[in-house]
């Protein structure tokens, strides 16, 4: 007896759709954890011989834990999800961008070849690079606007819109909205280290399993986040500055450039500080990471099963059309003979 036809393959939009709202789900429950990291990430202690505040918040904060608590108490619970319209669009268009791009190179990639298969690891990395850099050329504005209200200090808060003209009225102009697009551009390794890492450990872990358990799915992308993370955070922490208001110490000067940033954060705190918000930003991205590829794996599988369903109702109603003709042409066919 002949074997059950594999399913096909979800279209690239279907993989978007499903990695972007596994993304949204997973930066919703953890985005307490996304304003500690920033916060943490774009403050610089401060000597006793500055004069000006070296953050742009007056707070400074010792630990995650003091970060949460000392943000709480001073701005409440909605302190804690400031900023977090904006950073849920960024994060959807974001990986709606990401893995509609990694899906459609990674199709053309596997049908330029003569035998296709898997892509070996450095091609997997460059087609996560690739889709990555198409992602941030579109998607950086969000992220910009998102930072700043991160770090917006209590009593300036400003909507998505405001802080947008915020930044648009600033020196940059408009192109403020594409602050750290280079250091964005670098970071694409970021995403590409993460699932070219997913991929490679199922293909080691897990060989031939079609579909994960979702604690399975959980672990990879646990794995793989904490890897790209700790390869990157350098990086990460210089786009967080030259993203997020200049400190007062600058007299609204702002960094021109990532290394300017890190030239900035070595001067006043040494290299290490190059890490800070590394233990917030490791945990929120292996949960992220963890959750978004638990979810995607079951909307794939959502959405494989729902196209099958689609695909069967237009096939019904084409050969119900097939069967109203034939039964026309039949009706009509004497009358034509006489």
């Amino acid at each position: 007896m002949a074997g059950t036809a594999p399913p096909p393959p979800l279209p690239p939009w279907g993989n978007a759709l499903a990695g972007a709202t596994g993304a949204v789900l997973a930066n919703a429950i953890v985005y307490p954890l996304d304003i500690v990291k920033t916060r943490l990430q774009v403050q610089v202690k401060r000597k006793n011989i500055d004069q000006e505040p070296l953050t742009t918040n007056d707070a400074h904060y010792t630990s995650s834990l003091d970060a949460i608590r000392k943000i709480f108490e001073d701005e409440g619970i909605a302190g804690l999800y400031s900023g977090i319209n904006g950073s849920l669009l960024g994060v959807t268009s974001t990986n709606f961008a990401y893995f509609y791009w990694y899906s459609t190179v990674r199709s053309l990639y596997l049908s330029s070849q003569a035998v296709p298969r898997p892509p070996g690891t450095a091609m997997e990395l460059s087609l996560g690079a690739v889709a990555g850099a198409v992602a941030q050329v579109f998607t950086i504005p969000v992220s910009v606007i998102t930072t700043r209200q991160q770090t917006q200090p209590k009593g300036d808060k400003k909507g998505l819109l405001d802080t947008g003209r915020e930044v648009i009225h600033s020196d940059d102009g408009w192109t403020g909205l594409w602050r750290g697009l280079k250091a964005s551009l670098v970071l694409v390794v970021n995403p590409a280290i993460t699932y070219g890492a997913y991929q490679r450990l199922r293909e080691l872990l897990y060989p031939g399993k079609v579909h994960l358990r979702p604690w399975e799915s959980f672990l990879l992308g646990a794995m793989s986040k904490a890897l790209a993370t700790i390869a990157t955070q350098p990086l990460i922490v210089a786009k967080v500055g030259l993203q997020s208001r200049p400190p007062p110490a600058r007299q609204g000067k702002s960094f021109r450039s990532f290394v300017e940033v890190m030239s900035y954060i070595i001067e006043h705190e040494g290299p290490l500080a190059l890490f800070k918000g590394l233990a917030p930003q490791i945990t929120k991205g292996i949960i992220v990471q963890g959750l978004l590829m638990m979810t995607k794996e079951r909307m794939e599988i959502l959405f494989v099963v729902l196209f099958a369903y689609l695909r069967r109702v237009r096939d019904s109603k084409l050969q119900q059309l097939a069967n109203a003709a034939a039964v026309r042409a039949k009706e009509v066919m004497p009358v034509v003979a006489k």
